[in-house]
């Protein structure tokens, strides 16, 4: 069975490269762009960029707190807050939402280069867990967002390390009862989950990641039926 480490030492440079590639995406922004559907069903573009910006903001601050030693809740005012955001969010003009988009990513960019390596074990509130668990769920959220916005980055965009890394932590989705055989579409890479009734999925790396992830591969795994993925973990 193939794992994947996360070093930590690496994290902070991936984040880096993906704020900096939604930056890049910010000042080509049009009103018309954000009003298109996004690859999420039901959410716009605008949809989308109002949630990174929202969930940017909740665990950069959990990194803020957890290095003064306290603990905070993920979101001020937990989910409901979070969805009326997005909802009272999405609908700016693109002027309005790249400006504060921008301004959001400078604020998390200052609070995730403030951890050094020592601090990657303080604990957080986000499911009670530790700020390196913290820094991956933005990493997560950051670069499946960015190609949910369908704005120039895509699923095959993603790099090895994330894709790796997202096939481990969203391998969890695959359903009780089954064990799963996930191989690369080259042979060189292959997961082992479950047991139980044996089930053969292939594909490439960030095909595999993007389907654990519940997105729409850019090429057709094998595997019929792939096995139902359960709920988000």
């Amino acid at each position: 069975m193939t794992t994947t480490a996360i070093d930590p030492a690496g994290l902070p440079a991936a984040l880096e490269a993906g704020q900096t590639r939604l930056r890049g995406l910010l000042p080509g922004l049009t009103d018309e762009a954000l009003r298109a559907p996004s690859a999420l069903p039901g959410w716009s573009r605008g949809h989308v960029l109002t949630h990174i910006e929202g969930v940017g903001l909740a665990l950069a601050r959990q990194a803020r707190y957890a290095l003064r030693g306290k603990l905070i809740e993920v979101y001020d005012g937990g989910r409901a807050t979070r969805d009326a955001n997005i909802e009272a969010g999405h609908g700016r003009s693109a002027a309005r939402l790249a400006a504060a988009l921008g301004d959001a990513l400078d604020e998390i960019e200052a609070s995730w280069s403030a951890v050094g390596p020592a601090d990657w074990d303080r604990p957080v509130s986000y499911r009670d867990s530790t700020l390196l668990a913290a820094g991956l769920a933005w990493w997560r959220e950051l670069e499946i967002h960015t190609a949910d916005a369908l704005l120039g980055p895509g699923t095959d965009d993603w790099s090895p390390e994330l894709g790796s890394y997202l096939i481990d932590d969203l391998s969890a989705r695959l359903p009780d009862g089954v064990r799963v055989t996930l191989t690369t579409a080259d042979g060189t890479r292959q997961w082992v989950r479950g047991t139980g009734r044996p089930v053969a999925v292939q594909g490439t790396l960030n095909d595999l990641a993007a389907w654990l992830a519940g997105r729409i591969p850019v090429r057709p795994l094998t595997g019929d039926p792939l096995p139902e993925l359960g709920s988000w973990p």
